[in-house]
């Protein structure tokens, strides 16, 4: 018998400075039965970082074909690709040639430089690829806070997020591996 994904709800309130974007989200993730904590908490901070009201979580580990969370437009065309951990090249080139903008949440301190260090000559062509690295102590700590149902506040300004519930906050500070050159 199959496992079957876990459900987590999760009210997330945004407030990002940078882009004047303020707003209450009611979220439901499914948590595939090989993902972590950690990665799951990665998504929702992923999407707190780019919130939109078309922003949504794909079927991700669950399908080769979608990103973990995309934002697409009236006609269907995909606005952002959203990917969390570390892609391998063949699956960042169809999301660039498939979306306006693509952009990697790579995680992992032992894993992700060595990941960027043999895929960044082949990534130079996109450019609308951006890649950013959450450190362990980060990510560590915000799946810390997970829970079946949260209540999670999440501030940006700067580039910096302070993301967490009512007990904790984190400063998350993604460091940017590579920007688009859009």
């Amino acid at each position: 018998m199959a496992l079957k994904a876990t459900i987590f709800k999760a009210e997330l309130q945004v407030s990002d400075m940078d882009r004047s974007y303020f707003q209450s989200h009611s979220l439901t993730v499914a948590r595939h039965p090989s993902e972590t904590d950690e990665r799951m908490m990665i998504r929702l901070l992923a999407f707190a970082l780019n919130a939109d009201e078309s922003l949504q979580f794909t079927k991700g580990l669950s399908s080769d074909d979608e990103p973990d969370l995309w934002k697409k437009n009236l006609h269907g065309g995909i606005e952002q690709w959203i990917e969390v951990g570390l892609p391998d090249e063949r699956r960042i080139r169809k999301g660039c040639n498939r979306a306006d903008q693509v952009i990697i949440y790579a995680y992992g301190e032992r894993t992700a430089p060595i990941w960027w260090k043999n895929i960044e000559a082949d990534l130079k062509r996109f450019n609308n690829l951006t890649i950013y690295y959450l450190s362990d102590a980060d990510t560590e700590a915000i799946a810390a806070i997970a829970a079946r149902n949260m209540s999670l506040q999440a501030t940006v300004q700067d580039g910096e997020a302070w993301f967490g519930n009512a007990e904790t906050t984190r400063v998350v500070s993604p460091e940017i591996w590579r920007a688009t050159d859009l």
